[in-house]
């Protein structure tokens, strides 16, 4: 089909593609003003901290190199064992009774040398809360557990910013579905004026008489007011 053809389509049959359009503005529309609200994205909350061990931390001997490059490898090991189980096992004994609710938490960690940061997303604000308490506790008192190398004590935690709960945005599918909707509606509405279109047997234009191989004397053109 010609885009010239196409045109005339849309602009003849324009009410069958702004129906499906409109019809769906009216679902999508209050999506938009409400910025998603209505889809629970849970809660989220990072904490930062740095770290270094207890003995070299102490020691005269070491330069001030060595101290920042033990205590990157420190942060270093502590990010890769928040991301285990053992972890986690060590947050559900710090919860107690509440340790249920780390079925739904998502837990991720990184760091850039010395500061590392834990990553923490729940769909409970409350438990959010404990949780960031718990894995605080766990980062400064349970680490010699899993550590040989520190010599029987805990990794020296400072904790850089305080856990601040605060509400996760909505996932990007959840933002772009009024979209969606839109675009889909009005690909139908095109669907719909081309079916119309060809089930009607009306001839609108020399250029469909041409197509079924008659010739073309002569035209009237429209009345100009």
């Amino acid at each position: 089909m010609e885009h010239r053809e196409l045109i005339r389509i849309m602009l003849r049959r324009w009410w069958l593609i702004a129906l499906p359009v409109a019809l769906s503005a009216v679902i999508a529309i209050p999506d938009l003003f409400s910025a998603g609200a209505a889809v629970n994205a849970g809660f989220s909350a990072q904490i930062r901290y740095s770290a270094a061990q207890k003995q070299n931390m102490q020691s005269s001997e070491r330069g001030y190199t060595d101290v920042w490059t033990a205590s990157e490898y420190t942060v270093h090991a502590l990010t890769d064992w928040v991301r285990s189980a053992s972890f986690r096992g060590e947050m559900a004994q710090v919860l107690g009774e509440m340790q249920g609710a780390l079925a739904s938490l998502h837990i991720a960690a990184d760091n850039a040398r010395s500061v590392g940061v834990v990553y923490l997303s729940h769909s409970d604000h409350e438990s959010l809360g404990a949780i960031a308490n718990a894995a605080v506790v766990v980062l400064s008192s349970r680490s010699h557990s899993y550590f040989p190398q520190f010599g029987g004590d805990a990794a020296q935690v400072t904790i850089l910013e305080q856990p601040a709960i605060a509400a996760s945005p909505p996932p990007l599918p959840s933002r772009l579905a009024p979209f969606m909707r839109l675009g889909v509606a009005l690909l139908i509405g095109l669907a719909l004026a081309i079916f119309a279109e060809y089930a009607d047997t009306t001839i609108y234009h020399k250029d469909a008489l041409r197509r079924l191989g008659l010739p073309v004397l002569g035209s009237i053109p429209k009345e100009r007011a």
